[in-house]
């Protein structure tokens, strides 16, 4: 029998994250907060579900929507892999953040 106080807590908040990858040149992410820096070799973005790093050569941000939270991103992709834990990272202190104010 379990023990109540053992059992792991649901997320009381409903998180929806979706990557579409095109043949390794172009990624569309949803769910995105903000990002924190950009160059042609990597992305850091923060989402709900935490950070995200993407790594590649000759990376463009062809579509950046804050409103809807949706980054599409063209190059050859490398790799992508999420920090641990979940958001971790406030809302609009980023790169472009502090660029658009």
């Amino acid at each position: 029998m379990y023990d109540d106080k053992k059992m792991p807590k649901a997320v009381t908040k409903t998180i929806s994250q979706n990557l579409i990858i095109e043949n390794r040149e172009k990624i569309s992410i949803s769910g995105v907060l903000d990002v924190e820096s950009f160059n042609e070799d990597s992305v850091i973005i923060h989402t709900d579900l935490g950070a995200l790093f993407v790594k590649g050569e000759g990376l463009k941000m062809n579509r950046l929507n804050v409103e809807s939270g949706e980054v599409m991103i063209e190059g050859l992709i490398h790799a992508f892999n999420y920090q641990d834990g979940y958001g971790g990272k406030v809302k609009g202190t980023g790169f472009f953040s502090r660029l658009f104010k």
